[in-house]
């Protein structure tokens, strides 16, 4: 029996909860484990709603370490919880934000660890072209702060490029209308970097491209080796017309990232003139079609050519110029001079009075001479000579050379030489070392004079008068003193000696 209640139940029909759980008459049910309730609400929730589209926005963006992304979609009103695994997450052509509006597709299913509904996300678009808009904004601002669109990081092209490095659709259009004008304008050589313009991966091939042109060793490095794939001096990223979604791999983060960390000046010809990506911004510089792009990219060579005849022309002209001015210049200023005949005949004036001056002078000069020399040929005869031979013979027996004079002089001087002699050994230091004297001499010091040169040593040398001996200036050390025992007074004997 079970006890009754003290006080008066309502019976609505439910049976009495007792103490113990007990089976009651006619119920032939099992009660379910909670596993079990679980899956059959996910069995049921999985059938009912195996295929469904959700709009809503994103919030909780949360990409695993295992690639799969979790998130949740939401509204004015409610809440689900999304989970996109890693094979459907690497086919997005977009990345997803907090706060971006989506259309998600898949299946409903429940999580029972934690007795959740979530929807497991099969393929994710953006909703509509205002929210499209509104991501290119919030990407382009981000990007922006960055720096990555700053007028300062815009290098200028190349004047005259060898190699251009086109990034494009190799089947588009695009491609042949850059190949023509590049051939009409100035021809050039031109690799080619196929890639998917638009559609799933598509940005990931352009931004590898990019990186791809940039990482090739420049010509005559050490890298290059003469490889077969020379470095494009110019890259163009082009692409043909179409909508935002046709264009959208051009405003991927990857894509601008990669242009604009480029070590290579780019181009941007994205779409036609009224199209605008971040590609555009992250360039150095914005072409508004791919055709403009290849009129950029090189001069005419037509032009060129034109511009050096007249370069040309100009430098004839200038250099014929300064001749044609000379030459004008000359027959003016030779116009102005005398005849030859009129400068030659004041000079042949002069020459032919010189001439006479001359004749008459030697003349002169002739007969002066003759009478020096009649005059002194009565000088020069021949007794006179002998009476001056003989008077200088006078003259010279006269002085007497004697030679004590020479004798007292060499004397004197000898005397002298002796006292110096003796000055000299007096004065020699090693003289005293015979009579019993010692040197003291040191390393830089040929003579120890002080006391206070000598402490500063450790080893000194004595030089005797039959050789030299080296001594230690280290003092011996004392013997210990006994307790109780009195210190004897040195000695003479007890002195430090020079070992």
């Amino acid at each position: 029996m079970t006890a009754s209640l003290p006080f008066d139940t309502e019976d609505d029909g439910a049976p009495e909860a007792g103490l113990v759980a007990r089976p009651q008459a006619g119920d032939n049910a099992a009660p379910f484990s909670i596993s079990e309730i679980a899956q059959l609400l996910k069995r049921t929730v999985e059938d009912r709603f195996a295929h469904v589209k959700l709009r809503g926005e994103l919030s909780g963006v949360k990409r695993a370490a295992s690639g799969h992304l979790y998130c949740c979609l939401k509204d004015e009103g409610a809440v689900i919880d999304g989970v996109m695994w890693r094979t459907a997450s690497s086919r997005l052509s977009f990345i997803p934000e907090d706060g971006l509006e989506v259309i998600a597709w898949g299946k409903l299913t429940t999580y029972p660890g934690r007795s959740k509904y979530q929807i497991v996300i099969e393929g994710m678009e953006i909703a509509g072209e205002g929210a499209l808009l509104a991501l290119l904004d919030k990407t382009r601002r981000r990007l922006e702060a960055e720096g990555l669109f700053d007028p300062t990081r815009k290098r200028p092209l190349p004047f005259l490029p060898r190699v251009i490095g086109v990034v494009t659709s190799p089947t588009g259009a695009v491609i042949r209308d850059i190949l023509h004008r590049l051939a009409d304008r100035f021809p050039v050589q031109v690799l080619v970097w196929p890639v998917a313009v638009q559609g799933q991966g598509a940005s990931a091939q352009v931004a590898a491209a990019v990186q791809g042109f940039c990482a090739l060793a420049p010509q005559g490095s050490k890298l290059d080796a003469n490889g077969p794939i020379p470095r494009p001096d110019l890259l163009i990223v082009a692409r043909g017309g179409g909508s935002i979604e046709d264009l959208w791999a051009f405003n991927e983060e990857a894509v601008v990232r990669a242009i604009a960390g480029a070590t290579i000046p780019t181009i941007s010809a994205i779409g036609h003139e009224t199209d605008t990506t971040l590609a555009d911004f992250a360039a150095d510089l914005r072409a508004p079609t791919p055709t403009a792009a290849a009129e950029l990219a090189v001069p005419v060579r037509r032009e060129l050519a034109a511009t050096l005849d007249e370069f040309a022309l100009r430098q004839r002209r200038c250099a014929l110029r300064p001749v044609q001015l000379g030459r004008e210049r000359l027959e003016q200023r030779t116009a102005r001079l005398p005849r030859p005949a009129a400068l030659l005949a004041l000079a042949q004036q002069q020459l032919d009075d010189t001439a006479e001056r001359l004749r008459r002078g030697l003349a002169d000069q002739a007969t002066q001479a003759r009478e020096r020399l009649q005059a002194d040929t009565a000088r020069l005869s021949g007794p006179l000579l002998r009476q001056r031979v003989a008077s200088a013979r006078l003259t010279l027996a006269g002085v007497g050379l004697r030679p004590a004079l020479l004798e007292r002089e060499w004397s004197e001087r000898g005397a002298r030489l002796a006292a110096l002699d003796r000055l000299r050994r007096q004065l020699d230091p090693r003289a005293p070392l015979a009579r019993g004297y010692a040197l003291v001499c040191a390393p830089g010091h040929p003579v120890v004079t002080s006391r206070a040169i000598a402490e500063g040593r450790e080893r000194l040398t004595l030089e005797f008068h039959d050789g030299t001996l080296t001594v230690s200036t280290e003092t011996p050390a004392a013997p210990a003193r006994r307790p109780g025992s009195r210190q004897p007074v040195a000695s003479r004997a007890d002195q430090p000696k020079l070992l």
